[in-house]
C-alpha cells in the first residue's frame, strides 16, 4: 500500500510541476518570439516608409547607405521589391532574385503585395533553424507599389530560449525534489497507523492461536481518523481477548468441576452392580456405566483442549527419539492386546523440538490411540521420524479403513466423526487437540491417504537449537 500511495503522490507531484512548467516554457518561447517580431516589424515598417519617395522617383540608390548601415549593425538582410516582386534594391548579402523565388520568401512577399500585414509565423523553438522573414507593403497614395523584406537570423533568440528552458527545467527538478521531500514523509506519517494496525492484526491472530495477550496499537501518530481507528481496534482486540480467555476458562473450569460429581456418579453406579436383579434395569445400569465412562473421557479431552489452547508461548525442548521410544513402548501393550504391532523408524540424529510441556507426549498418545482404535487385528501401526535441514517430520500411519478424500480437511474439526466410524468409541476431539499443540509449536499437520490403505498423519516441527 505504501508503494502504491507513494507512486500516486509522485505522479501527482510530477503532473503538477511539469504540467505548470510546460505551459511556462511555451509562454517564454512566445514572449521571445513576439519581442523579436515586433522589433523587426518596426524596422521593416520604417524602411517601407523610407522607400516610398525613392521608389516613386526611381531613385532607390538614396536608400542604399541606410540599408548597408542597418545590415552592418544588426545583421539583418533587407531587400526592396517592386510591384512584380522583383528585387530592385538590397543590402550587402541581402536576398537576391533567386532567393526571392524560395517559398519561405515568396509567400511573405506575395502577402505583402496583396496588402496583407506580416505575421509572426509558427512558435519559435530551439531546434527550428528557419530565419524570421517579414514583408511590409510600400503604399503610395493607397496603392501597393512594392514591398520591403527583412530576413533575420534567429540563432541568438533560440540560444537565449534554450538557456531559459534549461533554467526552467532545473527549477522544475528542484521543485519536484522539494515536493517529494515533503510528500514522502507525509505518506509515511499517514500510513504509520495503517502499518501498526496490520501488525496488530497479525499479533491478534497469533494471540488467538497462542493464548497470549495482543499488543495494543496505541497512539502511533498519523491523521486523527486513523488514530481513532487504532483506539477502536485496541478496544475490539481487548474485547476479543477477554471473550476468548473467558471461553477457555469456562471450558477448563467446567471440565474440572464436572469431574468430581461424575466420579461420584460412577462410584454409585458401580455400587449397584449385583444389586439390580431385573434384566431390563440391569441393562439400563450397564448402559449408564458406559455413558458415564464416555462422558468422563469427553471431559478429559475438553480439559486437554483447554490446556492446549491456553498453553501460550511456553515451549520446552524435548528429545524427539526419546519421547517416541517411550510412547511406542507404552502403547505396544495396548497394541498387543488388540493384536496390532507397533513399528518405529526414527532417524532423528538427536534432534530436539520445541513444544508445550508434555505436548509431544499428548500428540503421540492421541495419534496412537486413534491408529490402534481403527486398526484391525493382524495389521501394524508405523511411527516414523526424520530430520531435513531445519525441520523435523513425525508421522503415524495405520492400515485401517482410512477416510474419504473429501473428509481429510474436516477430520481436524472438533467433535467431527466420519459417518463410517460412528460406532467407534471416542469424542472426535483427539485430532483437534493435536492440531492446537502443533500450531502452538510453529509446526504444520497434514493428513494423507497412503498406498495400501489406511491414514497417515504427518507433522512438521522446527528443529530446536541444542
Amino acid at each position: 500500500m505504501r508503494v502504491r500511495l507513494q507512486g500516486i503522490v509522485v505522479t501527482l507531484v510530477a503532473l503538477l510541476v511539469f504540467g505548470l512548467g510546460i505551459p511556462l516554457a511555451l509562454s517564454i518561447a512566445s514572449s521571445l518570439q513576439q519581442k523579436l517580431f515586433l522589433d523587426r516589424l518596426t524596422d521593416t515598417s520604417r524602411f517601407a516608409s523610407l522607400a516610398q519617395r525613392p521608389l516613386l522617383d526611381n531613385q532607390l540608390s538614396r536608400l542604399e547607405p541606410e540599408l548597408r548601415r542597418y545590415t552592418e549593425v544588426y545583421g539583418v538582410k533587407v531587400v526592396v521589391v517592386n510591384q512584380d516582386g522583383d528585387p530592385v534594391l538590397s543590402s550587402p548579402g541581402g536576398t537576391d532574385a533567386r532567393r526571392v523565388d524560395r517559398a519561405a520568401i515568396r509567400v511573405p512577399v506575395n502577402e505583402a503585395l496583396a496588402a496583407r500585414p506580416p505575421e509572426a509565423g509558427p512558435l519559435l523553438m530551439p531546434w527550428a533553424s528557419k530565419p524570421l522573414v517579414l514583408a511590409e507593403p510600400i503604399l503610395i497614395d493607397g496603392e501597393v507599389r512594392g514591398a520591403v523584406v527583412t530576413e533575420s537570423a534567429t540563432d541568438h533568440i533560440r540560444t537565449q530560449l534554450l538557456w531559459q528552458w534549461l533554467l526552467l527545467a532545473a527549477c522544475a527538478l528542484v521543485a519536484f525534489g522539494l515536493a517529494l521531500l515533503v510528500a514522502l514523509p507525509v505518506v509515511r506519517w499517514t500510513l504509520r497507523p495503517v502499518r501498526r494496525l496490520d501488525e496488530a492484526t497479525g499479533a491478534l491472530v497469533a494471540s488467538v492461536v497462542s493464548g497470549r495477550e495482543a499488543e495494543p496499537v496505541g497512539e502511533s501518530g498519523g491523521p486523527p481518523e486513523l488514530r481513532q481507528l487504532g483506539r477502536s481496534f485496541d478496544r475490539m482486540a481487548a474485547s476479543v481477548s477477554e471473550a476468548l480467555a473467558a471461553q477457555r476458562a469456562f471450558v477448563a473450569d467446567a471440565s474440572h468441576q464436572l469431574r468430581n460429581p461424575l466420579t461420584a456418579l460412577k462410584i454409585r453406579l458401580g455400587n449397584l452392580d449385583g444389586q439390580v436383579t431385573d434384566e431390563t434395569a440391569a441393562a439400563d445400569l450397564e448402559a449408564a456405566q458406559v455413558d458415564a465412562k464416555r462422558l468422563n473421557q469427553i471431559l478429559d479431552e475438553l480439559l486437554s483442549m483447554a490446556r492446549a489452547e491456553s498453553a501460550g508461548g511456553e515451549l520446552v525442548s524435548e528429545d524427539l527419539a526419546e519421547v517416541i521410544a517411550d510412547r511406542v513402548a507404552d502403547w505396544s501393550v495396548v497394541g498387543a492386546a488388540r493384536e496390532v504391532a507397533l513399528e518405529s523408524a526414527v532417524d532423528a540424529n538427536g534432534a530436539r523440538v520445541l513444544v508445550p510441556p508434555r505436548g509431544l507426549e499428548v500428540v503421540l498418545d492421541a495419534l496412537l490411540d486413534n491408529a490402534l482404535k481403527f486398526s484391525p487385528s493382524g495389521t501394524s501401526v508405523e511411527v516414523a521420524a526424520s530430520v531435513t535441514e531445519d525441520r523435523v517430520t513425525v508421522s503415524v500411519r495405520d492400515h485401517g479403513p482410512g477416510l474419504r478424500e473429501d473428509e481429510l480437511e474436516r477430520a481436524v474439526d472438533r467433535f467431527w466423526r466420519s459417518t463410517a466410524h460412528q460406532n467407534v468409541p471416542g469424542s472426535g476431539l483427539g485430532l483437534a487437540i493435536v492440531t492446537e499443540i502443533v500450531r502452538h509449536s510453529g509446526g504444520e499437520m497434514r493428513l494423507s491417504l497412503p498406498e495400501g490403505g489406511g491414514l497417515r498423519i504427518s507433522m512438521d516441527f522446527p528443529v530446536a537449537e541444542r
